[in-house]
């Protein structure tokens, strides 16, 4: 992996992406190659694929049915642009398909983050 880094704002020293725009690049490239390969498969016309993805933060205190003020909810929004001949039809089942992308699956799940630490000597 490359260099990851913070803005300047932040700490950092803007030399590489920070975390969070690694993380919205895996879904949007995750969405886009499983587009891809499922309009590929299916040979229809498409010649391009663009898929942007932001992310905004906000505190569960300003969630009614929230029960944390510690954490975040975290809303990614993602815009699939596509460049072909589809139906109606066609850019629906795109749109499940883009659901079924194993970056999506992954942050749409109930996550179990599990760390360790070593001292090496």
């Amino acid at each position: 992996m490359g260099l990851s880094d913070e803005p300047v704002s932040l700490g950092g020293n803007n030399k590489g992406p920070s975390p969070y725009d690694l993380l919205l690049a895996s879904l949007a490239s995750c969405t886009s190659i499983t587009l891809r390969m499922y309009i590929n498969k299916k040979e229809w016309e498409v010649s391009r694929i663009h898929v942007r993805v932001d992310i905004s933060r906000d505190y569960e205190e300003d969630c009614k049915s929230c029960t944390s003020t510690k954490k975040k909810i975290h809303t990614f929004e993602r815009k699939i642009t596509i460049k072909g001949k589809l139906d109606d039809k066609k850019m629906k089942k795109l749109l499940e398909i883009a659901n079924k992308c194993p970056v999506h699956l992954a942050l749409a799940s109930k996550l179990d983050i599990k760390t360790s630490i070593d001292e090496k000597k």
